[in-house]
């Protein structure tokens, strides 16, 4: 099944918002690196329904207005990163969670650096708010859209203090 696919300019840089279906699949950067999300065959669709609805919603997002992102996603992993994803989810507005705080969650508390690795790959980002996690200590650590934009949407959210770990 191909994969449809629109772009979205946003305070962070021009995103890819991608569908499977009627489902989100991936919000990904403008650098993005090559193969770190894996799609298959896709298409342009400037008029997809589902981009359509997920370019308003993140447009609120970056507007101050949402908080919570209402949309079907299709998380294309291992079950190991699916697991690690769904986790990303609970993460509320404004908060921050630790890879070790992740690990414990999913049952897997020897699994950091794993939970890292699958972090990195989250296909949803923004949307799975995988820049709210950060290191142990408190520092903002990689990001697959770069520490810049990491330390914005956590400004977003309200959580301004947080320094950068270059």
């Amino acid at each position: 099944m191909s994969s449809a696919f629109t772009f979205m300019s946003s305070p962070v840089g021009t995103l890819t918002l991608v569908a499977r279906g009627d489902r989100l699949a991936a919000v990904l950067w403008e650098a993005e690196r090559e193969n770190r999300v894996r799609l298959g065959e896709l298409h342009r669709d400037d008029h997809h329904p589902m981009l359509f609805e997920t370019a308003r919603q993140l447009g609120e997002y970056f507007d101050g207005t949402r908080q919570r992102f209402e949309l079907p996603l299709d998380f294309a992993g291992t079950e190991f990163q699916r697991q690690v994803w769904a986790a990303l989810l609970t993460i509320p507005f404004g908060q921050t969670r630790s890879y070790s705080d992740i690990a414990r969650q999913i049952g897997n508390p020897g699994a950091v650096r794993a939970v890292g690795a699958a972090n990195g790959r989250n296909p949803i980002s923004i949307i799975a708010p995988c820049h709210r996690v950060i290191g142990a200590c408190g520092s903002l650590t990689g990001f697959a859209g770069g520490l810049p934009a990491k330390q914005y949407l956590l400004a977003l959210e309200g959580r301004q203090s947080l320094a950068l770990d270059l």
